[in-house]
């Protein structure tokens, strides 16, 4: 009885076994099923591949075994590389590493590869297997992102040499400028005239206080994208995208600042017809940056797009003496410091059809003992060194005498407000 039972027990036992095995027979079947597989003997010649590894290299079963890998290797890789595998699997160590490859039909493809050896129970390497995964869309989107990176670099260096350019022009032109005034002056005996070049001398300080600040804050920008850059790129391909040509306009923008600078301080050499928006936008975004790091909000609104006749820059030069007015007050002031610059359409009594471009500010209003004063020349309420008392002057001059408008201003809403009236083009030409 006892051993009817023992025999029993031992083919339970057995059956245990066998179904063990089978199981890992059809374990290691899927493996090399749906893997990147193959295995070689101790010399190097593949004895088995795995269909995976058959579609990826484009190579049938037969035309890989009995072959070396070198049918696959990409001639890129390095002898080296080869000698550091053998020298680790054949003191039975496992070998990892990407590995760039070429297909028969000559494409690059790139494998993360473990390589390791089987051993006898003595310890004697019988054969070696190879387990890999495809990783070649990870290889490439990184090489993408260098390229880009290389990219960025050169567009940046291009931008130095072009700003190390405009700077040059700028200072020149700050060297030469007190020249030419006194060519000027020489010249015509006009007062307006030397006055209007007095009142550009004494912006250009300012202006080259906001190239500092243009400049500044956008580097500081560029760098922080080009570190996302890197971060976002393997989680986002469309916002590392979307951030790719944030850091492209970044360097654009600070490109046309500079030209922007340059264009300010050019002398208008004909009347011509031009869009009052673009000129107020190029105006105020020279100053913008300054204003921003200072604590003061700067808006504009308009009803449409308007063509008046005059002198771009000097109208330019208006805009930005106002603001700049305004913005020595609201240095002072504490809270919210805001400046809002508006365009509209208008039928006046004087000029018919017209534009009529307000700046307005919530730093407190002038006090009404000289707001009638405020248009007359040299008249100022500011320190010597801070300012001439010129320039609300030549914003008078150059909106009645040059563009046949006129400028005043009120106290209105908490603070100052300046109104410019230009003739413009009829109404159905003006609009956009």
């Amino acid at each position: 009885m006892r051993y009817w039972k023992k025999l029993k027990i031992s083919k339970q036992i057995l059956c245990i076994r066998w179904d063990n095995d089978k199981l890992i027979n059809q374990y290691i079947e899927k493996i090399e099923q749906n893997n990147i597989v193959s295995k070689t003997d101790i010399d190097g010649v593949i004895t088995f591949v795995s269909d995976e590894f058959c579609r990826i290299s484009g190579f049938s079963k037969e035309e890989l075994i009995g072959k070396t890998h070198n049918l696959v290797r990409h001639p890129d890789v390095p002898d080296e590389k080869f000698d550091e595998l053998w020298k680790i699997i054949l003191n039975k160590g496992t070998f990892k590493a990407t590995v760039k490859n070429l297909s028969k039909s000559g494409e690059t493809f790139y494998l993360n590869t473990t390589v390791f050896p089987l051993l006898d129970d003595n310890g004697k390497i019988l054969e070696f297997v190879a387990v890999r995964y495809d990783v070649t869309q990870a290889v490439k989107a990184k090489e993408e992102l260098e390229n880009r990176d290389k990219a960025l670099a050169l567009l940046n260096s291009t931008l130095e040499e072009k700003v190390k350019k405009q700077t040059k022009e700028l200072l020149d032109l700050n060297t030469n400028l007190e020249k030419r005034i006194k060519e000027e002056v020489d010249k015509s005996s006009r007062r307006e005239k030397i006055m209007f070049q007095q009142s550009k001398l004494a912006s250009m300080g300012e202006m080259i206080g906001n190239i500092a600040h243009q400049w500044r804050q956008p580097l500081n920008h560029l760098n922080i994208v080009l570190y996302k850059m890197k971060k976002e790129f393997n989680k986002d391909e469309k916002k590392f995208n979307k951030t790719y040509e944030s850091a492209k306009d970044i360097t654009k923008k600070m490109s046309n600042t500079i030209e922007d600078f340059s264009n300010f301080f050019k002398p208008d050499k004909k009347i011509e017809h031009f869009f009052v928006n673009e000129v107020i936008k190029q105006a105020y975004s020279i100053m913008k940056k300054t204003l921003k790091h200072e604590g003061i909000v700067i808006t504009f609104d308009s009803e449409g797009d308007y063509k008046i006749t005059g002198y771009p820059n000097e109208f330019s030069h208006v805009i930005v003496n106002i603001i700049n007015n305004a913005r020595d007050i609201l240095r002072q002031k504490d809270g919210k410091k805001l400046i809002n610059i508006k365009a509209k359409f208008l039928h006046d009594e004087k000029l018919h059809n017209c534009i009529c471009i307000s700046v307005q500010d919530n730093a407190g209003g002038i006090d009404k003992k000289i707001i009638n004063k405020i248009f007359e020349p040299y008249f100022t309420t500011k320190h010597q060194s801070s300012g001439t008392g010129i320039g609300l002057y030549m914003c008078k001059q150059i909106i009645e005498n040059s563009m046949n408008g006129y400028i005043s201003a009120e106290n209105k809403n908490e603070g100052a407000c300046f109104s410019i009236k230009v003739p413009c083009l009829k109404e159905c030409e003006c609009l956009i």
